[in-house]
């Protein structure tokens, strides 16, 4: 295996960590599931504490420190290349987080509903951390591909026709956006004669002008994949009914699918279509203006959402929508602002697709008969006689002073108003700092596209805040009496640690948009990546030690 200096074996651990994992529960069947439950749990723990250490090795080294590993040690741009970035740690990261909460919560019943959870589980991470460190198209495809494959079981699994339903739709849709993705790729290959991206940015200022279009033909098919699984209007109708549908750990984890697609747009479009170039900006303005139609689409849709599933897939099709119109102004300063937004936006969205199925396990929890004073458990009722003046009384005419409120329905609404508040972009939390952030910097921008997005980040933020203050109503202050809800510790740990990050990013917000916006500098500023690429050479073997003369 080659690597360059700065680039130690660990960059590949997060994709062969998961495969050997996978590969070792597929041996074991159905055998053994407590050790699998442990085994998976420390392979999604390590990959996540890798994922740490590279995120601060990119972060110490500088905003050009570029990780080039060479798993084949074969040279660029003939073999698999894997680079560790800034935007590709961020992005293993975030992956960990939400891969690390989903298992927790699905400890404590839901790797019971079905076959290979374990299995399908880690392949799920293989394909998502693989596709974030790889640097070439082919391996993309084939990531996409078994993180989609690891999906489909994952979005079945604990059957029921809802399920199967929304699966088939869902697997529809990425079937023909893989198919585009080919064809794009063969496109591509056939212009440049590389599938290298580093290659393929380095030799597009060459291609003629006879063969541009043909160039272009072929960005458009793969912009398109792209866009089709990152949600973006009118490709995202599939979204809200099969994330719904989903088992929450697997909800919670497709939180970050979406954000794939939008990863590799932001990647591949910055790399071969910088501002200035032959082809400089091609397709911004159908980013643009397609991230605002779905960022309206996607608020509107909270609004009008009667299910707390639903909404949560809303959100996912908002954020996506402010994440593709911020990255098609081509600036630095929004895209940083975004990248915060990204952070925020895929933590709250893991954790309230968790929240979902608590909230309405907790409404279907009905109250007995009630209870008769007896003379020993008295109820401080005032039933037949006139309550005391300036008494805070509820429905029922029972005091309300003194009641305790019990600490699993006190977590619920405290972590439901968190996520609302993460999700809408409230402030004082994360997603407000980043949405300041990409607001002060579209105000420069004098088009009616900038005006757009500056109206709508505030428009959506108050639909949402409309939407999720309902749903909130309508389970916390209505509805009747019901006992307090029984929560496991296993399922409140991984929401309490997905909603202390959010905190984290505000309480260190300063240093979480110093990396983001260092990463879209670098991002919008290619070639110190381009040239880490193209330099990375292959280790060289040892000579051979010469027998010894006899």
């Amino acid at each position: 295996m080659g690597q360059t200096m700065n680039a130690p074996h660990w960059v590949a651990a997060p994709v062969l960590l998961p495969l050997a994992t996978a590969a070792l529960m597929l041996l074991l069947g159905e055998r053994r599931r407590a050790f699998k439950s442990l085994l998976n749990l420390a392979s999604t723990a390590a990959g996540l504490a890798i994922a740490l250490l590279m995120l601060r090795a990119v972060d110490a080294q500088g905003p050009a420190a570029f990780g080039v590993y060479l798993p084949g040690n074969w040279p660029v741009p003939f073999g698999i290349v894997l680079v560790a970035d800034r935007l590709s740690a961020l992005m293993a990261v975030l992956t960990g987080c939400a891969g690390l909460a989903a298992l927790l919560y699905a400890l404590a019943r839901w790797q019971h509903a079905g076959v290979y959870f374990h299995a399908l589980f880690q392949l799920q991470l293989m394909g998502l951390y693989g596709a974030f460190l790889t640097a070439d198209l082919f391996n993309l495809f084939v990531f996409f591909e078994v993180l989609l494959a690891a999906s489909y079981g994952l979005l079945l699994h604990g059957g029921g026709a809802a399920r199967v339903r929304a699966g088939l739709h869902y697997i529809a849709i990425n079937l023909a956006a893989s198919l585009l993705f080919l064809i794009g790729v063969a496109v591509l290959y056939g212009v440049t004669g590389t599938l290298n991206m580093a290659d393929i940015a380095h030799k597009l200022p060459r291609v003629p002008a006879s063969d541009r279009g043909l160039l272009h033909a072929g960005a458009a098919l793969l912009g398109i994949a792209f866009l089709a699984k990152a949600a973006l209007w009118p490709l995202n109708a599939w979204l809200p009914p099969a994330y719904a549908a989903a088992s929450a750990p697997a909800a919670a984890l497709f939180a970050i699918l979406t954000k794939v697609g939008v990863y590799a747009v932001l990647r591949l479009w910055t790399l071969c279509f910088p501002t200035g170039g032959a082809s400089g900006s091609f397709g911004g303005t159908a980013l643009v203006w397609g991230g605002l139609a779905t960022l309206a689409f996607g608020a509107v849709g909270m609004l009008a959402s009667q299910q707390l599933a639903r909404l949560a897939g809303h959100s996912v099709v908002a954020s996506s929508g402010t994440l593709v119109a911020a990255i098609g102004f081509d600036r630095p300063d929004l895209s940083g602002g975004a990248l915060l937004y990204l952070a925020s936006s895929t933590l709250a969205g893991c954790a309230l697709f968790l929240l979902v199925e608590l909230l309405e396990r907790s409404r279907q929890v009905e109250l007995g008969p009630p209870e008769i004073d007896d003379g020993q458990h008295a109820l401080p009722s005032f039933i037949g006689n006139e309550p005391p003046a300036g008494a805070n009384l509820d429905d029922d005419e029972q005091a309300l002073v003194g009641r305790a409120i019990p600490a699993a329905l006190a977590f619920l609404g405290v972590a439901f108003a968190l996520c609302a508040m993460v999700v809408a972009g409230l402030p004082p939390l994360s997603s407000f700092v980043a949405k300041l952030a990409m607001l002060r910097s579209l105000l420069p921008i004098d088009s009616a596209a900038s005006w757009t997005l500056f109206g709508l980040l505030i428009a959506s933020g108050l639909l949402a805040s409309i939407a999720l203050m309902r749903v909130g109503m309508r389970h916390f202050w209505t509805g009747g009496e019901r006992p307090a809800p029984h929560l496991r510790m296993v399922e409140t740990l991984p929401i309490a640690g997905l909603l202390a990050a959010t905190v984290w990013l505000v309480v260190h917000g300063e240093t979480a948009l110093r990396y983001t916006r260092a990463t879209a500098h670098a991002l919008h500023a290619p070639s110190p990546y381009l040239d880490a690429v193209l330099r990375a050479r292959p280790i060289a073997a040892a000579p051979a030690a010469r027998e010894p003369a006899r």
